[in-house]
């Protein structure tokens, strides 16, 4: 907690310093750039004309220049896709200016950020999309990911859960992969962030603050992925953070203070439904003639009511950008303290970062080095959200608390008063007596030279050195007399493991506008070579009285996988209005054996910008018109099914349980594991034709696009003859699947005047993904496992099969009595052979959803702005597995010698025992969600003669959700709802002060 003290006060000392550094400076100008619709414009630059003094807009679009003599300037505003605005000033004392900057062709110049270098949005041939600070989320924003939440059509985030700093389920155009890794690459200033869950932290992506971003460039098609190659199946997301400003130091500071609450709970039966249905079985007994009736509690107890709580979250940030000695720099730090839904449950996150950008040689050596680093401290709750399962399902008659010896909570014995076995634990007590502290360290940066050689000034060299390192440790304690670990006297445990990734990059950049023939040509080429390794530690497990339980065999182990890389890319444009780009990369893994090693992955992208040519040159109505084509190919290389070592063949060795005896020896075994040394990269090949459009001077634009992806040699495991291996399973590249879509974004800015303006932004991505292959030999019917459910033993519910889309539900078809009500056990016979089995299971629904729509708008007047985004997800599928497991009559009187709680939905169905494989557990989940609501205040200058801004936000964010499923949540990750940790309703007031 020390690093945390000592963070508190570094800010608060940062502040004061900052703010004398700002006093001593006199005769300044200050104000605000706004965008065409009355929003602030962060990182707008603003430049003394005629002089080297200049600086640059803040979150909230002010700035400051001071120290100006007095008389007349010229400000120059600029901002990247919008016309420069000169105004002259009149300096005396303390002069505020204002500026409204319009777009400048629909921001056809805007400059983005592609795979090693940029390029003017106009000559794109790939599917880009960039997201600015302006357009993210607002509220309580722990992760960045947030921030880009149904902003992009064809990227669909998924919180994973309710729990702070929790990470989310990233899908870039559905993903491209069955068993191997989904998740798109994320680079961060260059820098390939490693998303390998670390020990002790919610997420990887929980130790990266987001007031530190710039803006995300989602890269989508292949001809926008391939120069990244084997990384990029699944697409590619830039984020580039903040950078230094360019005059007199401009001061941020912006707190963000929340409450978070229950949306919403599973719907149980009250104590007194449960005491009505138990008195109404009087005869119903369980061991011995024992009835059900003499085991209800006198208590009305609301389990989810005893477990969540109302959970407070405080976030700032301090930030100074400015110039010293002509060197751009910008210190950031912040905190965040955030408490969870289930009691105890804290998330504390300490972040600093720092960027300096030195320019040398008359600018043609430009440096950018950035560092940043985070330390966090978490208590877990609970582990795997048991304790939420309980709540759901323990007796609500009982009380939380009892006269007992297990921490005095109240829990189901048996007759002889030892723990019942077979009974769910007290849900409190699972939370309370489970002590589970986490502390994770993160640092990642790097330095990058670009060099503009002397005596060609078109050729650029580029050299890039980075790292991320982490650490996670961990100790859980669960004290002797916790019902949970009761029988082995609790348990006290730790955990340790680091990551240490490098990156070393270098290329070179040629590009060079031939005017006698129209032509300009852009040429890189480069060298990669990345080097990842994690180890993880391990150490005896001991009973909370102190007794040796385990002991491991190795002290720690190391993976490592290294990746060499050459890439090149051309673009070659023609007239302005004809572009043709080509990129190579020739990757070369550690994970596969010398043969497969290298993977080569091309594609081509043609554009014709439309708008340029004579017949709409002159066009008031069209300001942008432009085709795209592309086609390449792309690798995977990651996730939990590609080992390390998976190509070689391993011994493992065996526990301390499975020891040898010889004589009065005990010793260990090594077994051998199934291998293919064939193993080879997941190959994803994509085809795309793109739209892009914009409408009377940028008012209305933006794109369609379709796509058609197939992969090949997807990894999949498969049956094999017995003795041709070592396993009668085999992790091998046999599968493939096809992928067809399409999206569609809009945005139009319907009012723009002096005091009104009013923005609207949709989108609409469409995607449907096929199992075409799973054997190594055509099998039509053959399926995989791709999801088991809770309540029955090695019950799957979800499969992969060929011609069906991936994680299908596998069912029986219901069959209903005259009144809609679903009659128990009896099924369609859809075969017609006479007799229901397993022959009779069909293919029924899909958690995926067929399409997803974003909305998103925001209406100024004068200094008020209210704004709102909303998601949809239509055709999207949930297995009911809370339902499924917990609505039956046996499991509310267990023939265990307890009572137990169901959901609502039991009064439906009055299932006497359990139908897991019923179609009538698989609920549409299609929503509408309100996502963001938003009210923001720009109260300007504090007082007449000072340059402070202060800025007021209020947010709601989850502030509805419309859904036919009954469920806490229709959104879920892997479409099956069970002991989910509820994503909370938060309520945020926010300051953002500048000076």
């Amino acid at each position: 907690m020390r690093v945390f003290y000592l963070l508190k006060q570094g800010l608060l000392v940062l502040l004061v310093f900052s703010a004398l550094m700002v006093k001593a400076q006199t005769g300044s100008v200050s104000g605000k750039v706004l965008d065409e619709t009355g929003l602030p414009l962060p990182g707008a630059s603003v430049v003394v004309k005629g002089t080297t003094r200049s600086t640059s807009t803040d979150a909230d679009g002010n700035y400051k220049l001071a120290g100006l003599s007095n008389g007349s300037i010229t400000l120059s505003v600029s901002f990247i896709g919008y016309q420069t605005l000169d105004k002259a000033v009149s300096i005396s004392a303390n002069a505020t200016v204002n500026f409204q900057l319009v777009p400048d062709a629909q921001k056809l110049n805007e400059v983005v950020v592609i795979g090693y270098g940029t390029a003017e949005k106009k000559n794109l041939t790939g599917s880009i999309t960039t997201v600015g600070a302006k357009d993210f989320q607002k509220g309580t924003i722990t992760t960045p990911e947030q921030l880009i939440q149904g902003k992009v059509a064809g990227v669909n985030i998924i919180s994973s859960s309710g729990q702070p700093g929790v990470g989310s389920q990233i899908r870039i155009r559905g993903g491209a992969s069955l068993n191997a890794s989904n998740d798109p690459l994320i680079v961060i200033d260059g820098v390939p962030f490693s998303g390998k869950s670390i020990d002790n932290a919610p997420s990887p992506l929980s130790l990266i603050n987001p007031n530190d971003i710039e803006n995300f460039t989602v890269l989508k098609d292949a001809n926008a992925t391939a120069i990244y190659g084997s990384r990029a199946s699944n697409g590619v997301i830039l984020i580039t953070t903040k950078k230094g400003g360019t005059g007199a130091p401009v001061i941020n500071f912006s707190t963000n203070n929340s409450v978070a609450t229950i949306a919403k709970k599973v719907d149980v039966l009250s104590a007194d439904q449960i005491r009505t249905f138990v008195n109404a079985n009087p005869t119903a007994t369980y061991a011995e003639g024992k009835t059900f009736v003499s085991l209800l509690g006198k208590a009305n107890t609301d389990w989810q009511d005893e477990i969540f709580q109302n959970a407070f979250a405080s976030d700032n940030n301090l930030s100074i950008a400015g110039k010293f000695h002509g060197v751009p720099y910008r210190v950031s730090a912040g905190y965040l303290d955030q408490q969870g839904l289930l009691i105890t449950d804290k998330f504390n996150r300490a972040t600093g970062a720092i960027t300096i950008s030195p320019r040398l040689f008359t600018d043609h050596l430009k440096i950018d080095l950035s560092l940043k680093g985070t330390l966090t401290e978490s208590h877990f709750a609970n582990d795997n959200n048991n304790a939420i399962a309980n709540a759901i399902q323990f007796d609500p008659t009982q009380s939380v608390t009892a006269n007992n010896q297990f921490g005095n909570y109240f829990e189901w014995l048996r007759a002889d008063g030892t723990l019942n076995p077979n009974a769910p634990r007290n849900p409190v007590a699972q939370i309370m007596l489970r002590d589970n502290n986490g502390n994770a360290a993160r640092s990642f940066g790097n330095v990058r030279f670009d060099y503009s050689f002397h005596f060609l000034p078109e050729l650029h060299a580029n050299l890039n050195l980075g790292y991320d390192v982490s650490k996670g440790a961990g100790r859980i304690f669960v004290p002797a007399f916790a019902a949970t670990s009761f029988s082995t006297n609790g348990s006290a445990t730790q955990s340790l493991n680091t990551s240490n990734n490098k990156v070393s990059e270098f290329y070179l950049n040629y590009a060079k506008d031939v005017t006698s023939i129209r032509s300009r040509f852009d040429v890189t080429a480069g060298y990669g070579y990345y080097d990842n390794a994690k180890t993880n530690y391990s150490f005896n497990e001991y009973s909370a009285t102190g007794v040796l339980r385990t002991t491991p065999k190795f002290p720690f182990s190391v993976d490592r996988n290294k990746l060499l890389s050459y890439y090149g890319r051309l673009v070659y444009t023609l007239a302005d209005k004809y572009i043709l780009s080509g990129t190579m990369r020739a990757d070369a893994s550690s994970r596969f054996a010398a043969e497969n090693r290298w993977g080569y992955f091309p594609s081509v992208g043609f554009t014709w910008r439309i708008v340029g040519e004579n017949f709409l040159k002159e066009s008031k109505a069209v300001s942008d018109l432009k085709l795209r084509l592309s086609y390449g190919e792309t690798g995977n290389k990651d996730g939990d099914t590609i080992g390390d070592y998976s190509y070689l063949a391993k011994y493992y060795s065996n526990s301390n349980t499975g020891q040898y005896q010889i004589g009065d020896t005990f010793y260990d075994y090594y077994a051998p594991s199934a291998y293919d040394p064939d193993l080879k990269w997941e190959t994803t090949t994509t085809y795309n034709a793109g739209l892009d459009y914009g409408f009377f001077k940028g008012r209305i634009y933006g794109a369609l696009d379709v796509y058609y992806k197939k992969t090949k040699d997807l990894l999949s495991t498969v049956n094999i003859p017995v003795g041709t291996n070592f396993n009668n399973l085999l992790t091998t590249n046999v599968g493939n699947m096809d992928v067809r879509g399409a999206e569609f974004s809009l945005n139009f800015a319907a009012i723009k005047t002096e005091n009104i303006s009013w923005d609207f932004g949709f989108n609409a991505a469409y995607n449907k993904r096929k199992v075409t292959n799973l054997t190594l030999n055509p099998d039509p019917g053959s399926k995989q496992g791709a999801g088991d459910i809770s309540g029955g033993t090695g019950i799957t519910i979800k499969y992969n099969a060929v011609n069906q889309l991936p994680g299908a539900f596998f069912v029986y078809k219901q069959v209903y009595n005259s009144a809609g009500k679903p009659l128990e056990g009896v099924y369609e016979d859809l075969n017609g052979d006479g007799v229901v089995n397993s022959s009779d299971q069909y293919f029924y629904k899909s958690p995926d959803p067929k399409i997803t729509l974003g909305f998103n708008t925001a209406f100024s007047y004068k200094k008020w702005t209210i704004s709102t985004v909303l998601r949809a997800n239509l055709g999207n599928y949930v297995y009911d597995n809370v339902s499924s497991n917990f609505g039956i009559r046996n499991n509310i009187l267990s023939a265990a010698g307890l009572i137990n709680n169901a959901g609502v939905d039991f009064l439906n169905t009055n299932f006497t025992t359990s139908q897991y494989l019923s179609d009538y557990y698989v609920k549409n989940a299609s929503f509408l969600k309100m996502d963001n609501l938003g009210l923001a205040y720009d109260a300007g200058k504090l007082f007449k003669n000072s340059n402070t801004n202060l800025r007021i936000t209020a947010n709601c964010q989850n502030v509805f959700v419309i859904s036919k499923y009954k469920g806490v949540d229709p959104e879920l990750t892997d479409g099956i709802d069970f002991k989910l940790y509820p994503r909370p309703r938060t309520y945020t007031l926010g300051l953002n002060v500048g000076f």
